[in-house]
């Protein structure tokens, strides 16, 4: 097919480095060359900095940013003005999405559902790969929708773009083959299992409270139900309906807790994933400085927890967080202190559970 947008040496320079990586078979570094990154990002754009998104004001910065391997912010506060700041929508970062199509393993003929359709370069480069009409992508915002149609005819593709609530997926046009969603998910809502045939692979990123994102590969079985690993760490945004509200303020007197457990330690995907099974509503945020790793523990009952390397931990409110976090690091010792690819999912009508090693050894179930 090929776009019809020219190709600039930055964007050669950077299929080469994700093919460098191994993040692109022989056809899929055909697919990324044809489409460049560039006809997909508008001219406003944001990078993501330590407290909000950060406004690029200058074409040199913006040519570096869009030919680099980083996310580009696309949309803030849900297009809202004078909000936080809080990046909204994004061109993702190149490797990632490399990765994530890689563990789609489209084939020929293969029908497609994204979720997602942000810029619409996802979609581009799987309309590259399979033909416009195997290629449907919805988009929950109209005003992101109506943009990515326009930047994708542009570039001389035409799959379909629904503007709907991804969550329920779009069952107009199943079954499909593959399934992939570039929001994260908290959890993957079985009626986008039900829209796939038995056989058919399902890549989404995950996002719990207690940690950020990790990508799942779930294959689609016979008996209505899909299981398969997560994939390692990959940050994205959530889906807008499954935002994790906030909170309530953390209250109490600060109670001084001596630890041994270096807060450094919690900071693995392999036990995020663990964490997040097994303390459910618990949420983490950390942050290093001057190389002292600190974390901050969250529950929706207003507890808190705050750790810093080689101090004592505080704890606040009715519930004990750092105890909480303390045991739940022991059990993962236990178990070998196992990485991400060790841990797997299953999505059944009747709820989800979280595995390791093998689909019978259930973490927890929900």
């Amino acid at each position: 097919m090929g776009s019809t947008v020219q190709v600039h040496p930055q964007h050669t320079a950077l299929v080469e480095l994700l093919a460098g990586r191994g993040l692109l078979s022989p056809r899929w570094h055909e697919v990324w060359e044809r489409v460049p990154r560039h006809a997909f990002v508008p001219p406003t754009i944001w990078r993501q900095g330590p407290e909000r998104c950060e406004l690029v004001t200058t074409d040199a910065e913006w040519r570096q940013l869009v030919s680099s391997d980083e996310p580009v912010v696309t949309q803030v506060d849900d297009g809202a003005l004078d909000g936080p700041g809080e990046a909204t929508c994004a061109n993702s970062q190149p490797s990632l999405v490399a990765g994530m199509l890689q563990h789609l393993d489209v084939q020929d003929g293969d029908k497609v559902l994204e979720i997602g359709t942000g810029t619409g370069y996802v979609a581009a480069l799987l309309s590259e790969r399979l033909g416009d009409e195997q290629v449907f992508s919805v988009e929950i915002d109209p005003i992101l929708a109506r943009q990515a149609r326009q930047r994708l005819a542009a570039a001389g593709y035409a799959p379909s773009v629904v503007t709907t609530d991804g969550e329920h997926g779009w069952a107009q046009a199943a079954p499909y083959d593959r399934l992939i969603s570039t929001c994260a998910l908290r959890r993957v809502p079985y009626e986008l299992v039900r829209q796939m045939r038995p056989g058919g692979m399902l890549v989404t990123p995950l996002a719990r409270e207690f940690w950020s994102g990790a990508i799942v590969q779930l294959s689609v079985q016979e008996g209505s139900r899909a299981s398969g690993p997560f994939r390692g760490g990959a940050s994205y945004m959530p889906m807008r309906s499954h935002r994790v509200p906030d909170g309530p303020p953390v209250g109490g007197t600060a109670r001084a807790t001596d630890t041994t457990l270096d807060p450094r330690r919690l900071l693995t995907v392999g036990f995020a994933i663990y964490a997040g099974a097994r303390m459910p509503g618990v949420s983490m945020v950390h942050a290093e400085e001057a190389g002292r790793v600190q974390v901050w523990l969250t529950d929706q009952a207003g507890s808190g927890a705050f750790a810093e390397s080689g101090e004592q931990a505080l704890q606040y409110g009715e519930h004990n967080l750092w105890w909480d976090v303390e045991k739940t690091y022991q059990e993962y010792e236990a178990l070998g202190s196992p990485g991400a690819d060790a841990f797997g999912l299953t999505v059944t009508p009747g709820g989800q559970e979280v595995w390791l090693t093998r689909p019978t050894r259930v973490i927890v179930s929900a």
